[in-house]
């Protein structure tokens, strides 16, 4: 089906989403977050998404019934967890690459955080999403390295910095932009994780 097919009026009685193939949802979810990126939240607007994706502004608002909905439901399509996969049976190491993989996507996932920032305090929605997208899914499995990594006999159990080392290495990403003006890159997060949350945890 092409775009300007599937932007047709749909018949009576069609299913309200039953005309937008999920290739062509993830488009329209690519596009705005692409724009919130490079624009900033409050520039994007529905007019601007359907200019860019070739479609209609009623089937965007057929879809979702204001920008913050369909910025939460973008936002939902892209949860992904980059470091289920980490598991060399060493903390220490597993650390290492969550931290390589955290850098390497720094710029769109920071880029992105910072353009959502105020929009995101106004709009609990919005801030649900964020949470549930980009936030949550990492930093429970950043628990999971760290949990076996206790259960390995490589950390006490009660080891008091445990629970601060998924902000630790969040905290970098967001932050180093803002103090240092750069990105905190796979080699500047390698770095902190070898000269800060190693030697935290009793880790060589």
């Amino acid at each position: 089906m092409t775009s300007q097919a599937a932007d047709r009026p749909e018949p009576a009685g069609a299913s309200r989403r039953s005309k937008i193939t999920p290739e062509r949802e993830q488009e329209f979810f690519d596009a705005v977050l692409e724009q919130i990126r490079t624009c900033g939240y409050d520039a994007v607007t529905m007019d601007g998404i359907a200019a860019s994706t070739r479609c209609s502004k009623s089937t965007l608002y057929r879809q979702w019934k204001t920008k913050p909905q369909f910025v939460a439901a973008a936002l939902r399509s892209n949860r992904r967890v980059r470091f289920t996969d980490i598991d060399t049976g060493s903390l220490a190491e597993d650390l290492r690459q969550a931290a390589r993989a955290a850098g390497e996507g720094a710029g769109k996932d920071t880029g992105l955080l910072q353009a959502l920032g105020h929009a995101v305090m106004e709009d609990p929605e919005l801030k649900g999403a964020l949470r549930e997208a980009l936030v949550e899914p990492e930093i429970a499995a950043l628990r999971d390295i760290l949990a076996r990594g206790v259960a390995r006999g490589e950390v006490p159990a009660g080891h008091p910095a445990l629970e601060y080392v998924p902000a630790q290495l969040f905290g970098m990403l967001r932050m180093r932009p803002v103090v240092e003006g750069e990105q905190a890159d796979a080699e500047y997060l390698v770095g902190f994780v070898e000269a800060v949350v190693l030697p935290a945890l009793g880790l060589p």
